[in-house]
């Protein structure tokens, strides 16, 4: 489903400031895979995920989405195929529009456009019986205005519009990290439950080992633009919090990141 070979991506090249920020990094997801990645500030996280979307661009390797090479594809024709959810709340949606007009958007994103209405009485039933499934009462608030609702429940609904569609990948970069204890604590719930009912092909960057370890069935470790750790279907259920700080402990010059792990 996702299948990411040799990548390397280098910011400002032949500069005093040039930054490695990728290194031959090479990960294969197959359909339902859900891998979570952790590492300190720098390690390359978020530039694996611009890169699958086609934020950014790759000095080398190649990335296949579907089984198609999308490697030279812009990041709105890979739109369709890929869901994302920010770690910035106001990221995802749309202020200024309501709920349904939100989620019309999204669904939109999938399909052949047309002359046809974005909003009708069939397409708000299914709004609404998705809206549900957050258990926040959003369906019974389709008409308000997205930038009325508190951080937790736009970062929720960032997520069920990046799933609900059936993208053939999920990105999901730190988005709990803004959010209090509790809307964080609802935010992940509602992540397992999602991706486990949707089958969504999943890589989620965080900087928590504990949300780390109870999310997804796979899990990377990075470091300065490498994959240094990891942990396949058999093992990661073995892992603690103790055992990853203790790989992460091994990492040369990184004793000073591990207070960014928790």
């Amino acid at each position: 489903m996702l299948k990411v070979t040799n990548i390397s991506k280098t910011f400002f090249p032949g500069t005093v400031n040039e930054r490695a920020a990728l290194r031959d990094v090479s990960l294969h997801l197959k359909p339902g895979d859900f891998v979570t990645i952790i590492g300190s500030n720098g390690a390359g996280k978020s530039t694996l995920l611009n890169s699958v979307a086609g934020r950014l661009s790759n000095d080398t390797g190649t990335i296949h989405i579907d089984g198609k090479n999308v490697s030279r594809e812009s990041e709105h024709k890979r739109a369709h195929m890929v869901g994302r959810v920010f770690q910035d709340p106001m990221a995802g949606t749309s202020p200024a529009l309501t709920i349904e007009e939100n989620l019309s958007l999204a669904y939109l994103r999938s399909k052949r456009r047309g002359l046809k209405l974005g909003l009708n009485a069939k397409r708000r039933e299914v709004f609404a019986n998705q809206l549900k499934k957050l258990e926040l009462g959003l369906e019974d608030r389709m008409t308000a205005k997205v930038g009325l609702l508190s951080g937790g429940q736009r970062q929720a609904l960032s997520l069920l519009m990046a799933g609900f569609t059936n993208p053939a990948v999920m990105l999901l970069d730190e988005h709990t990290a803004a959010l209090d204890p509790q809307r964080a604590e609802l935010v992940t719930e509602l992540t397992g439950r999602i991706v486990g009912e949707g089958n969504l092909t999943t890589l989620m960057v965080t900087h928590n080992m504990a949300q780390a370890l109870a999310l997804g069935n796979r899990l990377i470790m990075m470091h300065e633009g490498q994959i240094i750790f990891e942990a396949d279907e058999s093992t990661k259920p073995k892992l603690t919090v103790e055992k990853l700080m203790a790989e992460f402990g091994k990492i040369k010059g990184a004793t000073s990141d591990r207070t960014l792990l928790q």
